[in-house]
């Protein structure tokens, strides 16, 4: 089961209602680039889609948190029933399930880190996963970017680690396969040419 759009909207703005922050703004870019994408992919639902790029990052309900907003997500949607989205707030940080992979501070118990790692090694990613991860990769708070543009932006920000450039090439690998899946360069959607 998955978050309606207006019951996505009302969950993103009472998460900002408590924890004011860049983070909507970017949340509303990778759900609208998560249906325009959608919307060329057969198979592909764009309402879920957008549903999963609104509330992917809504573990910051929270608080100003880092690597824990996935844990603090996945509870908060997994409590009320909504499970697919939960998923989605776990795996669109890992492109690789790796982790130390995590750009920004690790700021999960132990019992986190192993049930993160657990939870990602037992699931295989499916397209909304893969969709939300490009997604993410796509979206600054203020516009759709190309990804080096993002990635430079997160690690100017939060910094690199060993696993920066695998997690690199795993975004671009992203891009061609979901460019392949549309049939065209995804930049073309965004007028980003």
């Amino acid at each position: 089961m998955y978050v309606t759009y207006d019951q996505a909207q009302a969950l993103l703005e009472e998460a900002y209602k408590l924890n004011p922050g860049k983070w909507r703004d970017h949340s509303k870019n990778v759900a609208y680039a998560a249906r325009v994408i959608s919307e060329h992919v057969d198979g592909l639902d764009p309402e879920k889609a957008y549903s999963f790029g609104l509330l992917h990052d809504i573990g910051r309900i929270r608080g100003i948190k880092h690597m824990k907003h996935v844990v603090d997500g996945f509870e908060y949607l997994s409590a009320m029933g909504f499970n697919e989205n939960a998923r989605i707030c776990m795996t669109h940080s890992f492109p690789i399930k790796v982790v130390a992979s995590y750009s920004g501070n690790n700021d999960c118990t132990p019992q986190e880190i192993k049930f993160i790692s657990d939870f990602l090694i037992s699931i295989d990613y499916d397209d909304y996963d893969k969709l939300i991860q490009l997604c993410d990769a796509l979206a600054l708070p203020d516009s759709i970017c190309i990804l080096e543009k993002r990635l430079v932006d997160v690690a100017i920000r939060n910094g690199v680690n060993e696993y920066t450039v695998e997690k690199w090439k795993a975004f671009l690998a992203l891009k061609s396969y979901f460019d392949a899946k549309v049939g065209m360069n995804i930049y073309n959607l965004f007028n980003l040419g």
